[in-house]
């Protein structure tokens, strides 16, 4: 690491640089722009640098310096790197705004929260010296959300581009036959979710079907477009009532007109391709797999497409009278579930039933029908009237199991029925079947990004343009997550873990007479070194010291102080 120096007539230029050597070649990295720093901290950096290994003597040789615990810097540095790495730095700009942009992912990485917590976040880890911030407060953020919608579209073009730029493999651990799939038919997957609110002011706000199982809460719907390794294209938010068909038409037109079109293939379950669905995609040259519901198999069965003997082949394929192609197989693991399931919930109504009995035979004045009414009720609710049936003999009630009804319900128990319109040519049935089962990284990314790990729950916003800046800035946070979890795979540890780890390594800020000069980053412990060797990133030895004030214009509540 050094210093390049260069003269421009009266200016100066400082960089703050690192060699490094790539395939046989010597190349420079440049750290940070010390241009706007005083003749007396350039010379105090160029010190320190010529006294990299030997500070602790030079210091204490010199009593006008000393060194004070600075700032956070370990996860701060690696998030920012692995952002810069995967092209979302390049994505979002280089004005304030996309610095800020910026942060407000970092700072969902590390610690999520509301906007007010990422500014608090920002008074202990380096944010303001790695990013070349000014100071900022909670409301430059929300305002920020506003400027992340505004530009969304540009950003994940952008973001997109710097993804399809390099090959694959560099960013997903994926055997050659999964990359050499997704480059020649071009797969994305989709699929929605709901996020419950707890307020009633958010725009979006309304009453529909609700995933979370909230009943009597207001939610917002989010779609989500992955490539077909999963990684994150797009993310949309949608009023609470709308349902996930309607959300479709939108994706393709994006992917035609943004994100290159040509042999495209949209992999969506059975809720979100259907009929109109695939007349859009059919308009656009694109193609589809989704899978069919039980009672369309159950029509295929009928009309003799389909036989139940195919389903005890491990994968099998039918070519239907309209040409497209159905891929179908028994999960034996689901099927065991589904049987487990069915018999648990038929106890459950056998315990209710001899509850009632005992009501029955202890008070004579009981009403029997009543009874059987309740236990109907039940019967109903857990959806077992189709093969149970409920019963009272005399003051007795009974539960009739038709099982020729029973087993017709088990019949397609762990049975599933995909469906293309692509030629075998593009795809045989295996590769039919695994991108289908891609879908479940969409599934996941719902599950880190909605509480796990991302909190895009709860929302603290109200606007429809601040909730789609968040969902934005939750989206790429997602992806360096998702990024950093592979990396870290083999080290026994979660991505939580690690960055708490990294937090650990803080700076040591280089004063004298009472100004700070520059951070120096100390050698980090063993285990943050595994960490960043896994990661692939080299802390920098020196930051320049920005003196950026970050406050907030909330403060806390008394109430809370007291705790």
């Amino acid at each position: 690491m050094y210093l390049d120096t260069s003269h421009s007539g009266p200016y100066e230029r400082h960089l703050l640089r690192q060699s490094y050597r790539l395939n046989g070649k010597v190349l420079h990295r440049t750290i940070a722009n010390l241009s706007t720093c005083t003749k007396e901290e350039i010379e105090a950096i160029r010190l320190a640098l010529r006294h990299k290994g030997n500070l602790q003597q030079l210091l204490s040789a010199s009593p006008q310096f000393s060194l004070r615990q600075g700032l956070s810097v370990g996860a701060v540095w690696v998030v920012y790197e692995l952002a810069r790495e995967l092209g979302i730095v390049k994505a979002l700009g280089t004005g304030r705004e996309a610095k800020l942009a910026l942060w407000q992912i970092i700072a969902r990485v590390i610690h999520q929260g509301s906007r007010l917590s990422a500014v608090r976040l920002a008074k202990v880890h380096a944010a303001c010296d790695i990013l070349n911030l000014d100071g900022f407060n909670e409301d430059d953020l929300y305002a920020n959300l506003a400027w992340l919608h505004q530009h969304q579209a540009s950003i994940e073009d952008r973001h997109f581009a710097s993804m399809t730029s390099g090959p694959a493999s560099e960013s997903h651990r994926k055997d050659q036959r999964e990359q050499k799939e997704q480059k020649e038919q071009n797969f994305y997957l989709y699929d929605v979710t709901s996020s419950y609110l707890e307020g009633t002011c958010n725009e979006l706000a309304a009453f529909g079907y609700n995933r979370d199982g909230k009943k009597g809460r207001r939610q917002i719907v989010v779609g989500l477009l992955c490539d077909g390794i999963g990684r994150p294209l797009s993310v949309e938010v949608f009023a609470g009532n709308t349902p996930d068909a309607a959300t479709f038409a939108g994706q393709v037109k994006k992917v035609a007109e943004r994100f290159g079109g040509g042999q495209v293939t949209f992999v969506g379950d059975r809720g979100m391709i259907k009929s109109q669905q695939i007349e859009d995609l059919a308009g656009h040259g694109m193609h589809y797999i989704t899978a069919i519901t039980k009672p369309q198999i159950e029509a295929l069965l009928s009309s003799g497409t389909l036989t139940m003997g195919l389903f005890d082949q491990e994968l099998a394929e039918v070519v239907g009278t309209d040409g497209v192609r159905y891929v179908l197989r028994r999960n034996p693991i689901r099927a065991a579930d589904m049987a487990a399931s069915r018999e648990g919930k038929f106890h459950s109504l056998q315990a209710m039933m001899d509850r009632e009995n005992i009501y029955l035979e202890a008070h004579a004045k009981a009403d029997v029908n009543k009874a059987v009414s309740r236990v109907t009720a039940r019967c109903r609710k857990l959806r077992l009237d189709a093969w149970v049936n409920v019963e009272a003999q005399g003051r007795v009630i009974e539960l009739k199991v038709d099982e020729s009804a029973k087993q017709d319900q088990e019949k397609l128990d762990g049975c599933y029925v995909l469906k293309t319109d692509l030629t075998t040519e593009q795809a045989d049935a295996q590769t039919v079947h695994r991108r289908y089962k891609d879908l479940a990284q969409v599934e996941q990314a719902f599950r880190i990004s909605k509480t796990v790990q991302l909190e895009m729950r709860p929302l603290y916003v109200r606007t429809q343009a601040s909730t789609r800046g968040h969902a934005l800035v939750v989206m790429l946070a997602y992806r360096i997550v998702q990024e950093l979890a592979r990396r870290w795979c083999d080290l026994d540890m979660t991505v939580k873990e690690g960055l708490r780890q990294l937090e650990k390594i803080c700076a040591m800020q280089l004063e004298s007479n009472g100004r700070t000069h520059a951070n120096c980053v100390p050698k980090p412990c063993e285990t943050g070194e595994k960490l960043l060797a896994a990661a692939g990133v080299t802390l920098p030895e020196v930051l320049p010291s920005r003196g950026a004030t970050v406050a907030t214009r909330k403060k806390l509540p008394p109430r809370r102080l007291k705790r």
